[in-house]
């Protein structure tokens, strides 16, 4: 029986077949090729500039949860995470599993300054440039469904278009997959075979994380994904080197997720 991750890349590859048979490459850069131009913002100068490190998400859905907000609108939410402090915002563009569409990431490209972190399954270097065409400031490379190989490609073509890279794990061994473009290296809480949640992943990696760096001359920022829900647990985490703290269903879940986000920083702030 396939775990959730292998149904979800089986998924992606015939969706991207698809979008590039109705959107050629050729196509996409014609029509996008101002925006693929543009200037981004980095989202890891601004999580390092950040008291609170929060990169909030919208999404709609979850794999293992369900509906979470299942009519959750761009124009609503993300100015609110803007307004409420958050640092970057992560947007879910996978729709089959996730309830998300690139037409989100477009929409939140026009609404806010926050960076923007495409969040997707990046299987194809197609889908590197329509994260830059539709808004993105950096995208997720996830160690999990590509090969080191792969990242090191797929990393090096996201710098060549001004996007910064977040490459994600779960485990010892993917820590091999760092390489010189990665910009933030974010643990995943989460098994993305079978989707439970240990937020204890990132303090288990944590040393083993900054060891690896020191030894390759790299140094990305630490971020933590998956499963964190208090201010406590956050401050945690920044005391063992994290400086971002990727948090989604637990302002999703909320009827207003931007002040879910506002009362998460107030306690944070009243902490120190």
């Amino acid at each position: 029986m396939r775990d959730i991750l292998q149904n979800i890349i089986a998924n992606k590859r015939v969706e991207v077949d698809r979008q590039k048979q109705a959107v050629s490459l050729g196509t996409l850069l014609a029509l996008g090729h101002e925006r693929i131009d543009r200037s981004t913002v980095s989202m890891r100068a601004s999580l390092e500039a950040s008291p609170s490190g929060i990169i909030a998400e919208f999404k709609r859905k979850s794999p293992s949860k369900g509906w979470l907000h299942p009519k959750a609108a761009v124009h609503e939410v993300v100015p609110a995470y803007e307004s409420a402090g958050a640092a970057a915002c992560s947007v879910l563009t996978d729709g089959e599993f996730f309830g998300g569409a690139l037409g989100d990431l477009q929409t939140a490209r026009g609404l806010v300054r926050l960076p923007l972190l495409r969040k997707d399954f990046i299987i194809d270097p197609y889908q590197l440039y329509q994260a830059k065409v539709m808004g993105a400031d950096a995208v997720l490379l996830i160690a999990a469904v590509l090969t080191p190989a792969q990242c090191a490609e797929f990393a090096e073509l996201a710098h060549s278009l001004d996007l910064e890279v977040l490459l994600e794990v779960h485990s010892e061994e993917e820590l091999e997959h760092l390489n010189k473009d990665v910009d933030m290296l974010g643990v995943n809480n989460r098994n993305l075979g079978s989707f439970h949640t240990d937020v204890e992943n990132s303090f288990r990696l944590a040393e083993k994380m900054r060891v690896l760096s020191k030894q390759k001359d790299l140094n990305p920022l630490l971020i933590s994904e998956s499963g964190l829900k208090d201010a406590a647990m956050l401050q945690r985490l920044r005391a063992v080197g994290f400086r971002g703290f990727l948090i989604g269903e637990t302002f999703m879940r909320g009827a207003q997720p931007g002040n879910e986000l506002n009362n998460l920083i107030k306690d944070i702030t009243h902490g120190n």
